[in-house]
């Protein structure tokens, strides 16, 4: 677009060249830089014709929990699975709440809905944008089972606080890392300090995938093992289900190198 100038002194004739936005994310430009890496990478995946789990899921959840140092990583579809698969596994359901921020995305506050149980929101420290420790505990009821705080931007909340205040009132904690993987507070990774961190691999977060996906980690054995059976409605064992569980199973396109491994 090319605007013609009306300043006093400058001829009408002379033309101005509009300034073109910069778009905040350019999954296109990013693309350019590993086309051929994926494109062999896709080519792989279809040759194998093994599109959901398999070698390469469990690959990546090794070197995940590897990195954030968590004794478990369990791949699932979405970020948001991370959170609903995280509250299933804690038995969180009607009658029963959570605590947490309205300063974040839907599915946060959603998947505890979702279940049957009350989000209760308490307001953000206004420094850090993050879940306010003080209003959880005032907001503490009889009927309150856990606490979900937000690493809003990258940047933790203050889990020094709320480990306190779960361990004071026995409370599970569930970590919604979805725009944090990697962040550490005081020397430990984001979503290893809780019962559960929950990580989303939506094209535009920090470890971006081609398409939904979505990491739960945890130090719990016997958590692992129950997300484990949730992520595959409820059964280690093919056709076989103890458990009511749902299908959440990561594709191995999404995680294939060099798309979110």
């Amino acid at each position: 677009m090319r605007l013609a100038a009306n300043v006093e002194g400058v001829p009408k004739s002379m033309e101005m060249t509009a300034i073109s936005p910069i778009p905040f994310l350019d999954l296109k430009a990013q693309f350019v830089g590993i086309r051929e890496e994926v494109m062999a990478a896709i080519a792989h995946v279809m040759e194998s014709q093994s599109f959901i789990m398999g070698p390469e899921v469990k690959l990546l959840e090794e070197e995940l929990a590897g990195m954030l140092g968590a004794n478990h990583a369990i791949a699932c579809a979405s970020g948001t699975d991370a959170l609903i698969l995280s509250l299933m596994a804690a038995g969180i359901g009607a009658g029963d709440e959570v605590i947490t921020t309205p300063f974040s995305f839907i599915a946060t506050g959603g998947s505890i809905a979702y279940l049957g149980a009350k989000p209760v929101f308490v307001d953000i420290d206004p420094v850090t944008y993050n879940i306010s420790p003080t209003l959880i505990r005032r907001a503490i009821t009889g009927k309150t089972r856990a606490i979900l705080p937000v690493h809003l931007f990258g940047n933790p909340a203050d889990m020094d606080a709320i480990l306190e205040i779960a361990a004071e009132r026995r409370l599970l904690v569930i970590e919604d890392a979805a725009q944090a993987i990697g962040a550490v507070w005081k020397g430990r990774t984001v979503g290893t300090m809780g019962d559960f961190g929950c990580f989303s691999f939506f094209p535009s977060k920090n470890l971006g995938g081609a398409g939904d996906g979505g990491l739960i980690t945890t130090n719990r054995d016997d958590m692992a093992e129950r997300l484990r059976m949730l992520r595959m409605h409820g059964g280690k064992k093919k056709y076989f289900h103890e458990i009511l569980g749902t299908n959440s199973r990561l594709d191995w396109i999404r995680c294939r190198p060099p798309f979110c491994g």
